[in-house]
């Protein structure tokens, strides 16, 4: 829960939103992981697909949360799919950065975690759980034109977010001014 609430939280939220409307758009149905059949979905990723293991590092003595492979943001554009999240331990769910700052994919984020945990023999057996998961729920491949049609459309959407809010708050100040003070 933010402490803070900025235009770029109102921004992000219309960003997830309408990438979880497209997720549901390849899915063909809705995906609310928090009931119905999107909850069961999810439980079965959680517990079968994963044995109730956290994808990156294994724990199973851990709460799990949703970890969206592909992120699921205005840069990375992944989907809110049952193809793009696996169960993750609130550790592993702090994606690592490279040496420029930007976060590291889901690979690379991956084999960090079992360098640090000097699990190296264990990367290959947890990209593969991590791709039969892409795999068995069908995750889409988009095209380039997809992916770049995804990113204009929540770029516009995140930049007119945040505009709509300065807006309105320039246009409360003026009422403020004109029929309260």
């Amino acid at each position: 829960m933010a402490v803070y609430n900025t235009s770029s939280d109102s921004a992000n939220t219309a960003v997830r939103a309408f990438l979880t409307k497209v997720g549901e758009y390849y899915l063909g149905h809705s995906f609310n992981t928090g009931s119905g059949t999107g909850k069961r979905i999810w439980n079965e990723i959680r517990d079968n697909g994963f044995n109730s293991c956290c994808a990156y590092c294994g724990a199973s003595h851990l709460p799990l949360q949703i970890e969206h492979l592909f992120m699921f943001n205005r840069n990375e554009y992944g989907l809110h799919h049952p193809g793009n999240i696996v169960p993750c331990c609130k550790e592993c769910n702090k994606r690592s950065r490279n040496s420029d700052g930007n976060y590291l994919n889901w690979e690379e984020h991956l084999k960090a975690v079992c360098q640090n945990k000097s699990e190296e023999h264990l990367f290959e057996q947890r990209k593969s759980k991590i791709l039969s998961n892409f795999k068995k729920h069908g995750y889409p491949d988009l095209t380039d034109n997809e992916k770049n049609a995804i990113r204009v459309i929540a770029n516009s959407l995140y930049e007119n977010i945040k505009t709509e809010l300065d807006k309105s708050l320039n246009m409360y100040k003026d009422l403020d001014e004109a029929f309260i003070k």
